[in-house]
């Protein structure tokens, strides 16, 4: 039985940047990958992937309005096949790099199905049969899968995951979307530039529920202004497959059904944890609704056993929450001196058009968690670098302590927000006030200097607007 300091089972962005910084402690590391590639699911069928499509879908989107940058563009071709090459070149070299990185490190990739056994050690079902290793600490980094609506199973043709849309040959003329989070609204933002009719439909009053109001009511605007159908508050019903054809009925938020048709459906309701039959029963981890929980420390209550990523409950499934939480394991069984997650300072980033991006309380949760609340706005339509590239849309919004100057929480549509929340991000991180911010200079002309007149206005004094 081969034995180690610590074993990782998954190999997402979690999983292995656990799996690198334990190598670079001097910890013997072996990590388990059932997918033929090491890179987990945000490699392959999400992050990556999607955000390189969002990056033609930007480009693409310049070559069917040239007029607005001074240029003329005479039947310019979409070739989707070229877009689904580029994309998965992307995905493939940085699969290869994590492969390095592993060498680099010195730890020993396993292939394989790995299950908990009890008393430190793992079972792998691989490829060349079972094999038995075991290590002191375990780090669990399954991951998660995409949930599917009751009665529909996914295809590669009419009902869609982030998975299978990833991979459709053409375009779908129409598109009908369910779930309006971060999946949703990236692809019915993706795919609406490549020329699909696209429908939302999202159960919750709002587009992007967990970001602040105001935010998700500008994401509406500029959809409907972009010329995608959203229907919030709005519950689908008796979803129907035909060969060359999705049906359903949904009950809208006017209390009307009304039957929409498409050629593909896209399921994004939300994300499940992969730990059934990972053997957590052979252990005292404790579950809810199949999230691991775990301490500060990312600890279970199974001793050597740790939880990270898309599996721990009360934390976001995020790649780079999934990153850090491995620092705070590797860190804890090697020692050292690490911080744990403060979940108000966890940035959000949505890659649509306009961007999202966010980090701390809303001014809704604010004002309900008693605090004194003072708000400054900016709008990108008076930022001299978003009329250059000829994005207005959006606003910086920021949510302080009217006593104190504390930053509560920034959120930012427009405009590469998902970038500019990086400030905001090492901020709060840092303690900073509101008047530090203030006092902060800001480059000429940026984008990011509309976050630093939004700190401003918290007090009336932007000069810009």
């Amino acid at each position: 039985m081969s034995s180690f300091d610590v074993i990782v089972i998954g190999s997402g962005p979690g999983g292995y940047s656990a799996a690198v910084r334990a190598g670079q402690y001097g910890l013997r590391t072996a990590i388990v990958e059932k997918d033929p590639l090491l890179g987990g699911t945000c490699l392959h069928v999400g992050c990556i992937p999607t955000k390189a499509l969002l990056h033609t879908a930007e480009v693409w989107d310049y070559f069917l309005h040239p007029e607005e940058q001074g240029m003329h563009v005479q039947n310019p071709l979409l070739d989707y096949k070229l877009v689904l090459d580029r994309k998965n070149k992307i995905v493939l070299k940085h699969a290869k790099g994590v492969e390095f990185l592993m060498k680099k490190n010195k730890v020993e990739v396993i292939a394989g199905f790995g299950r908990l056994k009890g008393q430190g050690q793992v079972e792998v079902m691989g490829p060349k049969g079972n094999r038995t290793i075991e290590a002191e600490n375990i780090i669990l980094a399954t991951g998660s899968e995409a949930r599917m609506l009751p009665g529909l199973t996914p295809d590669p043709k009419r009902v869609v995951t982030n998975i299978e849309i990833l991979s459709m040959a053409d375009v779908p003329k129409r598109l009908l979307v369910i779930g309006a989070g971060a999946v949703g609204v990236e692809f019915a933002s993706i795919f609406k530039r490549f020329g699909s009719d696209v429908v939302v439909f999202e159960m919750l009053p709002r587009l992007v529920p967990v970001e602040d109001e105001e935010v998700s009511k500008e994401l509406e605007r500029c959809f409907r202004k972009q010329g995608i159908r959203c229907e919030t508050g709005a519950k689908v019903s008796n979803a129907v497959k035909f060969d060359d054809h999705v049906e359903l009925d949904a009950t809208l938020s006017n209390g009307k059904v009304e039957h929409f048709s498409g050629d593909v459906l896209l399921v994004a309701v939300g994300r499940k944890p992969n730990t059934e039959n990972i053997g957590l029963e052979n252990t005292k981890v404790q579950t809810d609704r199949g999230f691991v929980k775990v301490n500060e420390w990312q600890e279970t209550a199974e001793p050597g056993i740790y939880a990270i990523g898309d599996i721990v409950a009360g934390t976001p499934q995020l790649a780079h929450v999934a990153t850090r939480e491995g620092m705070v394991a590797v860190g804890r069984i090697a020692g050292k001196d690490v911080t744990p997650i403060q979940k108000n300072r966890i940035p959000g980033a949505t890659y649509t058009e306009p961007g999202i991006g966010s980090v701390g309380l809303t001014e809704r949760q604010a004002r309900e968690a008693g605090y004194n609340v003072k708000v400054g706005k900016f709008p990108f339509m008076a930022n001299s670098k978003a009329s250059i590239i000829g994005h207005h849309d959006g606003f910086v919004k920021v949510v302080a302590d009217a006593k104190y100057g504390e930053i509560l929480g920034v959120h930012i549509i427009g405009p590469h927000a998902y970038e500019l929340i990086s400030e905001a991000v090492a901020a709060m991180e840092s303690e900073s006030t509101v008047e530090t911010m203030m006092a902060t200079i800001h480059a000429h002309p940026t984008l990011y200097e509309a976050v630093g007149e939004a700190f401003n206005n918290v007090y009336g004094l932007a000069i810009n607007a």
